[in-house]
């Protein structure tokens, strides 16, 4: 089972977010000191084909061997191949109770919120954690409107179970989230599409443990 502590620097990555080796990104991420790891494919990559399995069981392989917590996004029966610790679900994906019928009490699951309704709902279902979001405007969620870190505080009143923030998430306001009460900062591009993945892992790190 995932703890709060895993999720401090929640990295996310599938084969369209990076043009350098995703397999030396990820090992580079985890160098600099990421804890918890996402698998997650969009678009046409999304299908769950021979190539996706494979290319999730070489993901797989690289957090098990530096103990890194592996999560599937959205895909059940993928994230039950590639033996994950954990599945992330959205709001428009199979709901939470039904998930939980087919995977073991220990799995855990994260679902994506943007409102504290969505947030509370999550919680009475059985979610492990919260990812919350979209903070600020981001790339990843064209179109999606920025919810801000007021909803962190008003979802935080509400809820007891852990919380990480996403979306448009950079080094200088790594603060304010932080003292919002989230349990970890989620990110892509930051650590994704730098030059030097170990690098910004490591100074999105002293950004979390500057505020401790």
């Amino acid at each position: 089972m995932i703890n709060e502590k895993d999720l401090q620097l929640y990295f996310i990555m599938g084969s369209n977010n990076t043009h350098r080796d995703p397999f030396q990104v990820l090992q580079e991420a985890i160098d600099g000191g990421i804890t918890i790891f996402q698998y997650r494919e969009k678009g046409t990559a999304a299908k769950t084909g021979e190539k996706e399995i494979q290319f999730g069981k070489q993901l797989r392989a690289i957090c098990k061997a530096n103990h890194i917590p592996f999560i599937v996004n959205d895909n059940i029966d993928l994230a039950m191949q590639l033996e994950a610790d954990g599945l992330h679900l959205g709001q428009g994906d199979t709901p939470i109770i039904e998930v939980r019928k087919r995977l073991s009490a220990s799995f855990s699951i994260g679902i994506s919120v943007s409102t504290v309704e969505e947030a509370v709902l999550a919680e009475q279902q059985g979610a492990s954690y919260l990812g919350v979001g979209p903070i600020f405007p981001t790339e990843t969620k064209p179109g999606k409107e920025p919810i801000g870190i007021q909803t962190i505080r008003e979802i935080k009143v509400k809820t007891n179970i852990p919380i990480v923030a996403i979306g448009g998430i950079s080094m200088n306001v790594v603060p304010q989230i932080k003292e919002a009460g989230v349990a970890g900062i989620s990110v892509i591009s930051s650590i994704s599409q730098a030059k030097n993945s170990k690098q910004a892992a490591e100074e999105l790190q002293k950004q979390l443990y500057s505020i401790t």
